[in-house]
């Protein structure tokens, strides 16, 4: 019970801060980043014990589908609210803050997850690595669609509104591919720790994780690749941005929805 109440405050606190946040982007409030981050970081420290719960309680190479959420919400907001006190990237709380919040209900109210041995250093090091890359891209992928719907809207030629809340679109765009060098050298670290910690990355019970964060890594550098290169920029960028992440999304959750909740083998 006291782990649903505090997943309950947390989620208000963050749809809160996040429903500030996006009547900033549509300029119906002022902007108050200050309010923004207090909201969203005591919403966090709400969150943040719920993770400390899970260690030494659900420690996998493959962490069950609900502990993931949890940590991965945590990382996602923590991620960015330390970035938005030196980039501009604020904006994407719109999504990231509801969807922690979300994730961290389901998971306090699904069954407690069943006791197991914590992680040696090598795995610890994948796994919070492979957590690390997927909250980093997943604000990319914010970012993109945020981005997106400004170049949009500027190709209408309205240039009120969300256009006028956002930083410039040479901007938002800069800082969407620094999000993908990050998110890249994290998941670059997992990929690599994984096969030199773990006994078989291409075993039963990973080969779908292995194959479709592989897949990503090749979208994502692809990506970085055609941009310097090429040039690739504007909605290029940002479809190519959300399918890395769709793409990644499966290879994180997919299995683990399938044999925690369809089958109930979590």
């Amino acid at each position: 019970m006291q782990a649903l109440s505090l997943a309950v405050l947390a989620f208000l606190l963050y749809l809160a801060a996040s429903s500030w946040q996006g009547l900033t982007l549509t300029r119906r409030v002022a902007p108050r980043p200050m309010l923004v981050r207090g909201l969203a970081g005591l919403g966090l420290l709400c969150h943040l014990p719920l993770v400390a719960g899970l260690f030494g309680h659900d420690a996998q190479v493959l962490p069950g589908l609900y502990a993931s959420m949890v940590m991965l919400g945590a990382m996602a907001v923590a991620v960015l609210l330390v970035a938005s006190l030196f980039k501009p990237v604020l904006g994407a709380a719109v999504g990231v803050l509801p969807l922690a919040g979300l994730a961290l209900l389901l998971a306090a109210m699904a069954p407690a997850p069943l006791p197991s041995e914590a992680l040696p250093p090598g795995v610890a090091l994948h796994a919070v690595s492979s957590l690390l890359a997927f909250a980093v891209l997943a604000i990319a992928a914010v970012q993109a669609v945020l981005l997106g719907l400004q170049n949009r809207a500027l190709r209408q030629h309205q240039v009120r509104g969300l256009v006028q809340a956002l930083p410039p679109l040479t901007t938002m765009e800069r800082l969407l591919f620094e999000l993908i060098w990050t998110g890249m050298a994290l998941l670059t670290l997992a990929i690599l720790s994984g096969f030199v910690f773990l006994d078989n990355m291409f075993a039963q019970h990973l080969a779908h994780k292995t194959i479709l964060s592989l897949a990503a890594w090749v979208i994502f550098a692809t990506l970085l690749f055609s941009h310097h290169r090429l040039g690739w920029r504007g909605m290029r960028a940002v479809r190519w941005t959300l399918g890395g992440c769709a793409v990644l999304l499966l290879a994180y959750f997919g299995s683990r929805f399938v044999l925690d909740v369809l089958l109930g083998r979590g």
